[in-house]
């Protein structure tokens, strides 16, 4: 069924064609002015040419518009009031990459289609009655790699015309695109100035044949502050020409194009990706390349172009032109995507479009605004005659009086509200069932409804947990010696003055003794020399100590909220104290609290990717000394924002502190006698190391986790 369909469906466009073949065949025999193709033939030349011979009845007077398109390669030409005079409508050539060629007729309008093997660059050229196209070989194609010309062969852009007049530049100005590409503006003096491109080492060289400059335009262009690929463009006279040679800069691309009187030279940069085969960017368009030639072409003929390209591409596109769109044009564009080229003509005349789904509307543009308006004016004029209807929305988690703040919005100017309710909109809110009942149009309670749907959901919570981490070590020593020399005023006792340090020594005659480390970790020795009666007594005591000591402290609070949500946990004690008041003469006591408490306050908020940005306010309180004046509370505190993964830990703040100590106790002058001295001097060492360090933690908590 569907293949008799198709058949059916082949037959019709066939009966069409040769009805269509018929009537264009009449048209040119009743118009005898109008040109026809009278022959075709192709001929090889030196360097791998191909040369396309179009015979035609009458000579033309401008070269005709042409188009390629790279995939499948072929080249297309539009010959304006023509006929296909050859009796057939396809042609096989089968030399080299030219394939073949089809004649087709539509109108007045007969189309040259060059198909190839793979995409060639071409000239055109006039010779009497017959058009020359000349398909270069693939050897004599200039091609580019990164910026670096392998090849310098010039590319024919626009092929010099013949005319009575000297051609000129009229001014050369340069700015810089939206995309940071660099735009060469060139204003020409006419339409048919010959111009050449190619890329010779690292620059871009543009020649304007048999065109003169203006003195003031013979100058350098240092165009570095700009921000794009090219660096410098110098203009100056050569021979009959002129030339324009542009120093760019890193990776970069160009494409060129001309309507009218101007031509426009954009140089890109190219972005590297170090994924892709092959480098190169094409930011702001992606269509397909094509290459256009018009000579005083017609706009809306242009356009038709365009939209042939579009279709042979099997881009299911339709394009719809308004009445209005009138007026020729110059067009000359070489590897351009067919949306910038479809923009480039837009822009040149004024005007615009407007895309619905497959269908794009042309129209000049106060055309289009024009008709926007009327549309837009009509919808407010029903919007403000539609009946109003009334809806009710049942809240879960959001509150009825704030999401009907939300709704009726604030006051503007001219009567007009911020709001999501049309101006003849109103809400009622049932404080018992958080119900929200909406009157209003159709239109307007559809926002509404797409409103409460994106705000009406559950908070996502997140659970913050702080640790306080204090460490301290302590470490002291002390060594020193006492000389002495006590006297004995009865048996088995003896007193003496002490010489070196203080204090009264009760001694036992005859000892030698070595004390014992205590649990305090103190220990000394004591030596007695006395004669043999016992009556004279020197004393010798060393005293030595030391103390070290390790303690650690880790306080934790967390807590859980909401999403952008401010919560505090505290914990610790009052400690009271007596002041009194009253004056001198009746005073009366007043007891009073102080506080020393851990507290945490934060507020979380998620982003988008899982993340936490907190703002964070920690306190640790201790107890310190008391005074009169009430206790003396010791504070650890931080203020702080920080952006943490979900799950991660992060130190917000730490404080470090060492505290060094070293004192000496001695006689004067006897404890600074070198190695004696230590018989006379008590030497003291402290050191106290303390560090507090803070860590943070937050953990967005799932539905179904709960808190343990």
């Amino acid at each position: 069924m569907r293949q008799f369909s198709n058949a059916v469906h082949n037959i019709i466009r066939f009966a069409a064609a040769i009805f269509a073949v018929c009537a264009l065949t009449a048209h040119a025999q009743s118009n005898p002015d109008a040109n026809s193709i009278q022959s075709l033939s192709v001929s090889g030349a030196a360097g791998g040419k191909l040369i396309i011979k179009v015979g035609l009845k009458s000579a033309l007077a401008n070269p005709p518009a042409g188009f390629s398109i790279n995939t499948p390669p072929r080249i297309a030409f539009d010959f304006p009031n023509t006929a296909n005079g050859l009796g057939k409508s396809t042609q096989e050539f089968g030399e080299g990459d030219l394939r073949s060629a089809n004649i087709v007729q539509a109108g007045n309008r007969t189309r040259l289609v060059v198909n190839l093997n793979q995409m060639l660059t071409y000239d055109t050229q006039i010779e009497g009655n017959t058009l020359l196209i000349t398909l270069q070989g693939k050897n004599q194609d200039s091609s580019t790699l990164l910026g670096n010309a392998v090849t310098p062969v010039a590319t024919r852009f626009a092929e010099a015309k013949p005319s009575a007049k000297q051609h000129s530049l009229r001014d050369v100005d340069f700015h810089r695109g939206k995309n940071g590409e660099g735009r060469i503006q060139v204003d020409l003096s006419d339409a048919n100035v010959g111009i050449d491109i190619r890329q010779q080492g690292r620059s871009l060289i543009v020649d304007f044949m048999k065109t003169d400059l203006p003195h003031n335009l013979q100058r350098k262009l240092d165009v570095t502050d700009f921000g794009t690929p090219v660096e410098g463009i110098d203009t100056f006279v050569d021979g009959d020409n002129v030339r324009m040679v542009i120093a760019p800069k890193g990776l970069w691309e160009h494409a060129a194009y001309q309507t009218d009187n101007k031509f426009i030279l954009e140089i890109k940069p190219i972005v590297e990706d170090p994924n892709k085969l092959i480098k190169g960017s094409q930011a702001g368009y992606a269509g397909e390349k094509l290459t256009l030639n018009f000579q005083s072409i017609g706009v809306r003929e242009a356009l038709y172009v365009i939209s042939d390209f579009i279709n042979s591409n099997n881009i299911p596109m339709n394009m719809i032109i308004g009445d209005s769109v009138s007026g020729n044009l110059t067009l000359r564009l070489k590897d351009v995507p067919w949306d910038q080229a479809l923009d480039i003509i837009l822009q040149s005349k004024g005007l615009d479009m407007r895309k619905n789904g497959n269908v794009i509307q042309i129209a000049p543009r106060e055309e289009l605004a024009a008709k926007e308006k009327l549309s837009l004016t009509a919808n407010q004029e029903i919007s403000e005659l539609e009946s109003l209807r009334t809806e009710s929305f049942r809240l879960s988690y959001q509150k009825g009086a704030d999401v009907a703040v939300m709704l009726r919005g604030a006051a503007g100017p001219n009567g007009t509200t911020t709001g999501f309710l049309t101006k003849r909109g109103s809400v009622v809110i049932d404080q018992r069932t958080n119900t929200l009942f909406v009157k209003d149009t159709s239109s307007g309670l559809e926002e509404v409804r797409k409103l409460i749907k994106q705000i009406d959901i559950p908070v996502r919570q997140v659970m913050i947990e702080a640790r306080f981490v204090n460490a301290q070590t302590s470490f002291s020593r002390s060594i020193g010696g006492k000389l002495s020399v006590p006297t004995r005023p009865s048996p088995g006792v003896a007193t003496g003055t002490q010489i070196g340090g203080s204090g009264t020594q009760a001694l036992l005659y005859p000892t030698a003794n070595l004390s014992v480390p205590s649990a305090t970790f103190y220990g000394g020795a004591t030596l007695q020399l006395f004669n043999a009666s016992a009556t004279k007594v020197l004393q010798l005591e060393i005293d030595a100590a030391e103390d070290d000591g390790i303690s650690k402290n880790i306080a934790s609070p967390r807590v859980v909220t909401a999403d952008s949500t401010e919560a505090t946990i505290s914990t610790g004690v009052q400690i009271p104290y007596t002041t009194n008041t009253g004056g001198s003469l009746a005073t009366v006591p007043t007891v009073s609290f102080a506080n020393a408490s851990l507290s945490l306050k934060v507020t979380p908020q998620i982003t988008p990717d899982d993340h936490v940005n907190m703002k964070v306010d920690v306190n640790n309180d201790t107890q310190g000394q008391m005074t009169n004046n009430g206790p003396i509370i010791d504070t650890n505190k931080i203020t702080t924002q920080a952006l943490v993964e979900n799950g991660g830990t992060v130190v917000i703040g730490g404080v470090y502190t060492l505290d060094v100590t070293d004192s000496t106790s001695k006689v004067p002058l006897l404890g600074d006698v070198p190695v004696l001295g230590w018989l006379f001097k008590t030497n003291t060492k402290t050191e106290a190391k303390k560090e507090l360090l803070i860590f943070i933690t937050p953990k967005i908590l799932k539905d179904t986790l709960s808190l343990r």
